[in-house]
């Protein structure tokens, strides 16, 4: 496995993401690296595409080099907005290779949360798709670029790109005909400790930029991989796309520790899944914590179910009240997802979630990943190699806007309350941070959206309301329902906002008939 040959995420590492991926495609470059969704052309452009480790080091180098030859500097801020596609990921490696700062935005943002949070970070790039579903993501980018001046280039992949926008797909043909040669930054200092991404927390002040280096990020990748126990070369299938931090450290850095092969499956679509259980053995499937009970019990992990499966709870205070889940031939670990700050893996013991672990974590053959205790006020509070520990920009102190704070000594509060767990010393998670809500795994501040409402008809009312599967969902009323939809579209905000308002004799799209999380079944 890779991780022997790496340095570990304490203040010495030295490694980053990039080093990982060159790593693989030295050591196997036939194996097959990277599988689109078989159902690819069903929600974006494009047949799904299947690349060897080779491939993928190649078209990595392609996109750092075009990035470079349209005159990005280092450091440069390039946000994405992809599917769960392979180009999601060649993307995020391709910024990074090229020395830049990758900032993926999550799929259901609209222009609102767009401009909200890229004019906050000084980017200079964007890159999309040309449409996820029914929404036109090209589109989309060219108006959050009009509106963002320091925005100088836009860059798609897919057909009928609009003009103005750059195509990066002849970089596919390029790669497919073995050209490309290794391209290297030259980045100063210990290149683990450099920006590498940048993430979007929302809190009740609206959405902060969080600054990731490579050490973070991959001290997120070895806290998951150590409780997974993922072998070398294993095939991780993951619903969870790389657009935050625990899509990061939950998807790429297990499948890069590993070497292995990545099978991406854009969330969710039970059919898809099931097909794609059947036509390759699964080593670690990656799925919402809340379906996979629901799968169990429908008994689509047989006969042909993965040996582990890493549930991620992006609503952790839902993880508790879980029930038990009996696979006795499955390794199952839980993953509670705080936000953008840290996560923390679990593995279940009788089908039983298990507390949160107070104090240092460790990783065999590695340093502390992180430090959790419980706060004075009573909250989550993250320490250690995983938590983020720098305001990004820089100059965001100085300002009147609202960005990541951590204390003197490290610890950030994630505003999740938490009580003991006397049997085991853990902690356990009891309720969302104050002013939030998640549904489907997307936070809002609810003053934000209540707001926002009442602006677009001061007679409309939104309220969030407990859902076992999506932590919460929104549910809207007002006189003229089409007319509010209309306009909350106009504004730009998240669909899921919108559908709170959907006519009241139209079906619920929280859950279709076998119950599938409203946030991911909305993504397609």
């Amino acid at each position: 496995m890779i991780l022997g040959e790496i340095s570990g995420g304490g203040a010495d590492a030295r490694t980053t993401l990039d080093d990982i991926l060159r790593l693989n495609a030295a050591r196997r470059p036939d194996a097959i690296a990277l599988i689109d969704p078989p159902n690819r052309a069903a929600f974006t452009d494009g047949e799904p595409r299947c690349l060897t480790y080779a491939q993928a080091d190649r078209m990595v180098s392609a996109i750092a080099e075009r990035l470079r030859g349209i005159g990005l500097p280092a450091d440069s801020v390039v946000a994405t907005h992809f599917a769960n596609t392979s180009e999601s990921i060649l993307a995020l490696l391709g910024i990074m290779r090229a020395g830049m700062i990758a900032a993926p935005m999550p799929m259901l943002w609209r222009r609102a949360d767009c401009v909200a949070a890229l004019s906050r970070i000084g980017t200079k790039a964007l890159m999309t798709c040309a449409r996820v579903g029914g929404a036109d993501h090209a589109s989309l980018a060219m108006q959050v670029a009009a509106e963002i001046f320091p925005i100088r280039h836009v860059c798609g992949f897919g057909a009928s790109l609009p003009e103005g926008l750059v195509s990066f797909d002849d970089l596919f043909d390029q790669v497919a005909s073995g050209a490309g040669a290794p391209f290297a930054p030259n980045l100063r200092g210990n290149p683990a400790l450099h920006v590498a991404a940048i993430t979007f927390d929302m809190t009740p002040d609206g959405i902060v930029p969080v600054a990731r280096s490579h050490a973070e990020l991959l001290a997120g990748g070895l806290s998951a991989l150590a409780e997974s126990r993922l072998a070398s070369d294993s095939t991780v299938l993951s619903s969870l796309p790389a657009a935050s931090f625990a899509g990061i450290a939950l998807t790429l850095l297990p499948w890069l520790l590993s070497g292995g092969t990545l099978r991406l499956h854009q969330p969710f679509d039970a059919a898809a899944f099931v097909a794609q259980l059947r036509e390759q053995p699964c080593d670690l499937a990656i799925l919402p914590g809340s379906l996979v009970a629901r799968l169990a019990d429908a008994e689509l992990f047989r006969p042909h179910g993965p040996k582990s499966i890493l549930a991620f709870w992006r609503a952790p205070e839902r993880l508790a009240l879980s029930a038990p889940i009996r696979m006795p031939d499955v390794d199952q670990i839980d993953v509670a997802v705080f936000g953008e700050i840290g996560l923390c893996a679990m593995r279940r013991a009788d089908g039983q979630p298990a507390p949160i672990p107070s104090g240092k974590i460790r990783v065999p053959g590695a340093a502390i990943v992180a430090d959790i205790a419980r706060t004075s006020a009573g909250t989550i509070g993250f320490g250690g190699p995983m938590a983020p520990h720098h305001p990004f920009p820089p100059h965001a102190v100085k300002s009147t806007d609202s960005y990541f704070k951590a204390s003197d000594d490290g610890v950030v509060d994630t505003g999740y309350p938490c009580r003991p767990e006397p049997e085991t010393g853990g902690l356990v998670v009891t309720g969302p941070p104050a002013g939030l809500v998640s549904v489907g795994g997307y936070r809002f501040s609810m003053r934000d959206v209540q707001d926002v409402v009442a602006q677009a008809d001061k007679d409309a009312s939104v309220a969030a309301l407990p859902d076992i599967f999506a932590g919460h969902r929104l549910a809207g009323d007002s006189k003229d329902r089409a007319a509010i939809r209309h306009t909350l579209a106009a504004i730009g905000l998240n669909p899921l906002i919108m559908r709170a308002f959907r006519e009241r004799n139209a079906p619920s799209s929280a859950t279709s008939p076998t119950g599938w999380h409203e946030g991911f079944r909305s993504s397609r």
